[in-house]
């Protein structure tokens, strides 16, 4: 029988659902994997219907992270070069694109997968999730995955993460903001579409602004950022949804949005 697709994706209500689906190889960000995670990321991504992106995984382990069968002495440098550059596009996508992606984590999410989730704007976890930089226990210590470990967590968090290998639980994640939110199992679902379509009521452009403004800001001093955003508050006010928004407030009723 023809193999099952690594990813699957499917959309309604302007929320589009991707699904990591190799949970026999513990949705492993093998090459194949992360290749077919970019292309459903960015398939039909101007679409005006497409207003989130919801990353989930089938299975127990959200994601392992690396296949290390790529990794071994077998592959020669440049196929070890293309995984990690690959990966490393996928993560700075995820904060490029236009709409806000959520992770939807049920499970544990380690290495590379754990980076997954802390490259996403939004993380919805179950409370029986765990999230884990394990590299340093095979020799491989985990630098691409502590890019976005240490801009989501406070760095004393993240370097015991890295050093240790220790998994953080579901609440010690809430607490240090690797995640949103922590929901039993049975909620997960429902809370993700939650935010979810709190979001699909908002004008895709002014949040397609917004999102690439906070990322650009982000990494300045503060004087930068405020002489940014300012002009950003000018340019946003110049946009149809901008002014349709203040219009429909001053009025009493609810904005019609160009999407």
């Amino acid at each position: 029988p023809p193999a099952e697709p690594l990813t699957e994706r499917r959309q309604a209500g302007g929320v589009r659902t991707i699904v990591l689906n190799n949970p026999r190889r513990r949705n492993a960000l093998s090459l194949p994997m992360l290749q077919s995670l970019r292309r459903d990321l960015l398939h039909d991504v101007k679409s005006r219907e497409l207003r989130v992106i919801v990353i989930a995984a089938e299975g127990p382990v959200f994601c392992s992270g690396h296949d290390l069968k790529e990794l071994s002495s077998e592959d020669d440098v440049k196929h070890h070069t293309q995984v990690f550059e690959l990966c490393a596009e996928v993560m700075t996508l995820i904060q490029k694109l236009p709409v806000p992606v959520i992770a939807k984590v049920n499970g544990l999410a380690t290495a590379a997968g754990c980076q997954l989730v802390a490259s996403c704007d939004i993380a919805v976890a179950s409370e029986k999730s765990q999230f884990a930089t394990p590299g340093v226990n095979i020799g491989l210590f985990c630098s691409t995955p502590a890019v976005a470990l240490g801009r989501s967590l406070p760095r004393k968090v993240a370097l015991e993460m890295l050093f240790t290998g220790e998994p953080l639980s579901a609440q010690e994640a809430l607490m240090h903001g690797l995640v949103s939110k922590v929901v039993p199992e049975e909620k997960l679902e429902e809370e993700t579409m939650k935010i979810s379509q709190k979001i699909c009521e908002s004008s895709k452009s002014v949040l397609a602004l917004g999102k690439a403004t906070f990322y650009r800001q982000i990494t300045q001093d503060l004087d930068t950022a405020y002489k940014m955003t300012t002009q950003v508050m000018v340019d946003n006010l110049t946009l149809r949804d901008g002014q349709e928004g203040i219009e429909a407030f001053i009025q009493k009723r609810k904005p019609v949005w160009s999407h």
